[in-house]
């Protein structure tokens, strides 16, 4: 329904900070519904306006004058400051370089006599492996990043503690159980980054004078900018109504009691914000409406949760296209993170956010939140709606990068999406979150890569199968194994989730994940990776059952923030003191070195001797796939059309005609030859069972139509030189 009066607009804003290089997607996803209900609304990612107001010849000027304020600075601060008439000069060339305007800068940053330098520069000389696959850009891009840290580390020690490029204040927000700490803070002066960002949001009330606005709080880094916003539009505008919603308030603030909270909001929404949204708008331009959707608010002086509303949530086919208009997409900043190459492509160039399904279809991971909606509910988006928002996305922000955010996209789905990218011919680079299933077999890899996908993120988790099938994770070692391999051969970067401190792992079980995961680099089927800590959670099953897991748990529930739970392993295992093994480690593996490095050298205390055979991974990938075909499976050609000759061949007196067919694909050319009868037959199957077809022919259908024409023993067919050849170059079974 449209609104009759359009009474209500929006202002949706991403408060400090998220990334740099591209906006986080919440704020464009509700822009994209409340299109498709023709309410207007502006949106903003204030984040990355602050940073590039403060990253300016004149933010640099006033951030200068602040710092040498500063009382007795480190050595370090002491020659940033030394040098910022040179940081002040470069600083608005650095910035058009980084969002992609100035490319001829690298060759002036690469000479290495262009940037100041401060400590980040250091570690220039340990890198200088990564430099020698670098390009030019890349190499500048790098410098560029470093400079800024430098930059970054002057305003920690100068001017504000609290800053970072992303999850700005997040001490404030995560584990905060209390509102006490937060709303102290509040209490203060604002910050000189504060100041900032409440200049820029005072200019943008003004110019769209809004009356409903909607706060997006993803991480705990948002949270206290969030707040300082909030305060300010309620000092400033008392009439506008602030509502607030997005990933935090979705896991931490479900059981919120603290009323001092809606002295700076008015309202928290939880899960899916369509129609909670939908029912505010209606409060607000009707006072006695008084019905609400998972809704959080303050009546006589308590808060009280509202879910009174009848309307269902609206079916992803229903919700729109995000819609990333208002933001300022050509001003984002690419850094390079050089050491974990997930981490660049998290921080490097600029992607467009879309979802493959809402929830998770496996659900049942023991250490996540699966019993909230954001999980629970799954449902998948058809490959041509998605298909159709990839398009329309391209063309209003002129970006064909994708990321899929999902929890974890659907085999089948990135199948179907995969084929009608190739049918639509749409050029694309895309990366999403999977689970390691078996269904990634190397031709869905060869079709993923074919389509634009660039990597895939995993979660391994804990590379043990007693703790895998404890965490209820539906994989085995030895299957992730198979499915990096297939992946890597297929040209995917992977990137595996690594877990320790899982209740009741053990210390061998933890040096036996480190060998798993030191085989995994070392036979190159993986690139990139990341350990953390376990965390225990509330709404996991974990959380919800701890006795079952032997936890024992803090029972206490705050007041504020409730997901993140205090808890002891009854093991009594400092899982703490394996942090930094575990990491520098795996820094050493992500870079091809250190290989042979015993285990125990990556520890100051003892640590008991692998159990794990060293050729355990080798084995495992090294073992054949079934060659068998299942009758119901998929065939597809994905190369191009050939050029078909029917050629007359003699030998001792003897002829028969063959059929030759020539292939051009983007890298060489090669032909296959068959007898007449069967390249007669095989000339229209290829039509069938081209990419280009909406329905996809199986593999019993081919098999029954050659044997219909008459032609005998489609077996020995399907294995002969000529169907190889295929199969190599782009006949895939799915």
């Amino acid at each position: 329904m449209a609104f009759a009066n359009a009474m209500t607009k929006l202002f949706l804003f991403t408060p400090p900070f998220t990334q740099l290089n591209t906006p986080y997607p919440a704020t464009a996803y509700i822009k994209g519904f409340l299109n498709t209900k023709n309410i207007p609304s502006v949106q903003a990612d204030l984040g990355i306006e602050v940073i590039l107001k403060m990253f300016s010849k004149q933010g640099l000027i006033n951030l200068f004058a602040k710092a040498e304020q500063f009382q007795n600075p480190g050595k370090n601060s002491q020659r940033i400051i030394a040098l910022k008439d040179y940081y002040i000069a470069t600083i608005d060339a650095v910035i058009l370089f980084l969002q992609g305007k100035n490319p001829t800068l690298a060759l002036s940053i690469c000479q290495e006599d262009f940037l100041p330098e401060a400590s980040r520069f250091a570690q220039l000389e340990e890198l200088d492996w990564a430099f020698g696959s670098m390009g030019t850009q890349d190499k500048a891009k790098h410098l560029a990043t470093l400079y800024l840290e430098d930059l970054s580390d002057l305003i920690v020690e100068c001017v504000d503690t609290n800053f970072g490029f992303s999850r700005y204040a997040e001490r404030l927000g995560r584990s905060a159980s209390t509102f006490n700490e937060l709303y102290q803070s509040l209490q203060t002066k604002p910050t000189y980054i504060d100041n900032i960002l409440l200049e820029i949001l005072n200019e943008k009330i003004t110019q769209v004078q809004p009356t409903l606005v909607l706060i997006s709080v993803p991480f705990p880094g948002n949270l206290y900018a969030a707040f300082r916003s909030a305060q300010f539009l309620k000092n400033n505008f008392p009439n506008i109504k602030i509502s607030m919603g997005g990933g935090f308030p979705n896991t931490e603030l479900r059981s919120l009691s603290d009323a001092r909270v809606f002295q700076f909001i008015d309202f928290i929404t939880l899960d899916d914000g369509e129609v909670p949204v939908e029912e505010l708008i209606n409060n607000i331009e009707n006072p006695t409406y008084n019905t609400f959707k998972r809704t959080l608010l303050l009546e006589e002086g308590k808060v009280v949760y509202k879910n009174n509303s009848a309307k269902s949530d609206y079916k992803q086919s229903e919700v729109g296209t995000p819609d990333y208009s208002d933001l300022k997409l050509d001003q984002y900043i690419s850094v390079i993170e050089i050491v974990n190459p997930m981490h660049r492509m998290w921080s490097d160039g600029r992607w467009n956010k879309l979802t493959m399904a809402h929830g998770c279809y496996w659900g049942k991971c023991t250490f996540c939140d699966i019993s909230l909606d954001y999980i629970k509910i799954y449902e998948p988006i058809a490959a041509n709606l998605l298909c159709d928002r990839i398009e329309e996305l391209i063309a209003a922000t002129g970006q064909n990068g994708f990321h899929f955010v999902d929890e974890a996209a659907p085999p089948a789905l990135m199948r179907a999406l995969a084929l009608e990218i190739l049918r639509r011919k749409i050029a694309v680079t895309w990366w999403t979150n999977i689970r390691f299933e078996k269904s990634f077999t190397r031709d869905l890899c060869i079709l993923l890569k074919a389509s634009g996908c660039i990597a895939v993120s995993g979660g391994l988790e804990v590379a043990s199968d007693r703790l895998l099938q404890l965490i209820d994770k539906g994989v085995t070692v030895e299957q992730v194994a198979k499915v990096t391999r297939n992946f890597t051969e297929a040209g995917v970067m992977v990137h595996a989730y690594l877990m320790y401190g899982y209740p009741t792992q053990t210390i061998q079980e933890t040096i036996d994940s480190l060998e798993m995961v030191r085989q995994l680099f070392e036979t190159g089927v993986l690139q990139s990776g990341f350990w953390h800590q376990f965390a225990l959670t509330a709404h996991s099953p974990v959380g919800m059952y701890p006795e079952k897991f032997g936890v024992i748990r803090d029972a206490a529930t705050g007041s504020f923030a409730n997901n993140d739970v205090n808890f002891k392993d009854k093991t009594g295992i400092d899982h703490e003191k394996f942090s930094f093994g575990l990491s520098k480690s795996l820094y050493n593996f992500m870079h091809g070195i250190c290989f042979d490095y015993p285990l125990q050298d990556w520890f100051e205390f003892k640590i008991p001797k692998t159990k794990i055979p060293h050729d355990f991974i080798e084995n495992a990938i090294l073992e054949p796939d079934s060659f068998e075909v299942k009758s119901n499976a998929k065939i597809v050609w994905i190369g191009g059309k050939p050029l078909i000759e029917h050629i007359t061949k003699s030998k001792k007196g003897k002829s028969w005609e063959i059929t030759q067919f020539t292939f051009h694909d983007k890298k060489e050319s090669f032909f296959v030859q068959m007898n007449r009868e069967e390249g007669t037959w095989f000339v229209n199957v290829l039509k069938d069972i081209s990419v280009e077809n909406a329905k996809i022919k199986s593999f019993q259908q081919i098999k029954s139509d050659y044997e219909e024409k008459g032609l005998e023993n489609f077996e020995l067919f399907w294995n002969s030189k000529p169907l190889k050849t295929l199969k190599s170059f782009g006949l895939l079974v799915l």
